[in-house]
């Protein structure tokens, strides 16, 4: 069977700012709908990325009773908006991905209608396959993509690195802030900062990067850095990683670039040695590749691939209802409000007992709930 235009349903927890699933889902939308498909955005949050898509004609909701068509594959992106989707749509199979390795949102569930369980990185392949065993067999990664045409190159770096960036949602004087600001001080950078957390937050980080030589970034912001031509430290909350070289590319893609390479403590004299290896002939060497290797289209035309063979191998007359009755009944007994409660409590307990930054730690995990989860 072969499908010449997909209604795609994309669920995702928030979709208020420009926030990295938020941003995968508003470049998925765009790109489906320029393929000749008809994607929709379903998210209990809205905002100022969920307007730039409904000024594009895509349809954004945060009520699943006001569409008036089924979609024909779902893509779950975090469990609650799926549960719902699964539940509202009882004849549509889905797909689950996972995007981040420990938020509880990103936590992996069994419903024999999610016929394919993903991971953007190893990190989060290696989650779900200690949550769900082998009862859903291969865990492929479909690592994030990112748009070419949005993301041009800039002009070649200067032999020595002058301006630097953070960008970051999660840069705060009290989370990598200040770090980075001392060892660009000793280093002689000029640092400006982009992101949430300092109210610099931009809506067109494209027209920004360009003027920056090294950026520090992890996950789709690195991304998106590399894909301009920037030099990039991968450095976020908590932790420093490596300057990306060509050499590491794959290992670190593999990672999402994300915070599994962020093995070194926030130290301003380990920032600097990394600013130390900036290379401007080899940024451009990764620039390329990936360029060649990370487009988003793709990536869009992998995902098509996707839902088809879901689609296509899924027969609703072969649903059991009384397993997936079950299903339902063993997510809601696990994610119940008493028993997120208590997990909550835990997880804020060994926040907390981390050396040195646990009470920051706690601070930080209460403003990014308030910011990203809660209802």
């Amino acid at each position: 069977m072969e499908f010449s235009a997909l209604k795609i349903l994309l669920a995702n927890i928030s979709f208020a700012n420009y926030t990295g699933t938020e941003v995968v889902i508003r470049d998925l939308a765009s790109a489906f709908r320029s393929a000749g498909h008809q994607p929709i955005v379903f998210s209990p949050r809205l905002g100022k990325i969920a307007e730039e898509l409904t000024g594009m004609g895509i349809q954004v909701t945060d009520d699943l009773s006001r569409l008036s068509v089924t979609p024909d594959i779902i893509h779950g992106q975090h469990h609650r908006v799926l549960v719902e989707a699964l539940l509202r749509f009882p004849a549509t199979p889905a797909i689950s991905i996972c995007h981040d390795a420990t938020n509880a949102m990103d936590e992996p569930y069994l419903f024999q209608r999610v016929r394919r369980y993903l991971a953007v990185d190893e990190r989060c392949r290696q989650r779900v396959e200690r949550a769900l065993g082998t009862n859903v067999g291969q865990i492929g990664i479909v690592p994030n993509a990112v748009d070419l045409a949005r993301f041009q190159i800039r002009d070649p770096l200067p032999p020595r690195p002058c301006k630097a960036l953070i960008f970051s949602n999660y840069a705060r004087r009290n989370t990598h802030l200040k770090a980075i600001r001392t060892a660009c001080r000793q280093t002689g950078l000029d640092l400006d900062v982009i992101g949430e957390g300092v109210g610099t937050q931009s809506t067109a980080p494209e027209r920004e990067l360009p003027r920056y030589d090294l950026v520090f970034a992890k996950a789709r912001c690195a991304l998106e850095a590399l894909a301009v031509g920037n030099a990039v430290v991968l450095c976020d909350f908590g932790r420093v990683g490596p300057y990306v070289t060509s050499g590491d590319l794959d290992r670190l893609r593999l990672m999402n670039f994300g915070q599994g390479v962020l093995t070194d403590p926030l130290d301003p004299g380990k920032i600097a040695d990394q600013i130390a290896n900036y290379d401007p002939v080899d940024a451009m060497t990764v620039t390329r590749r990936i360029r060649a290797e990370a487009g988003l289209d793709a990536a869009c035309a992998n995902w098509i691939r996707l839902y088809t063979e879901a689609i296509e191998e899924f027969d609703p007359r072969d649903v059991n209802r009384v397993t997936e009755y079950r299903e339902f009944a063993d997510y809601l007994a696990t994610w119940h409000y008493i028993k997120r409660v208590e997990w909550e409590k835990e997880q804020a307990l060994r926040l907390k007992a981390i050396p040195l930054v646990g009470a920051q730690a706690v601070q930080f995990a209460h403003w990014a709930y308030k910011r990203w989860i809660s209802p």
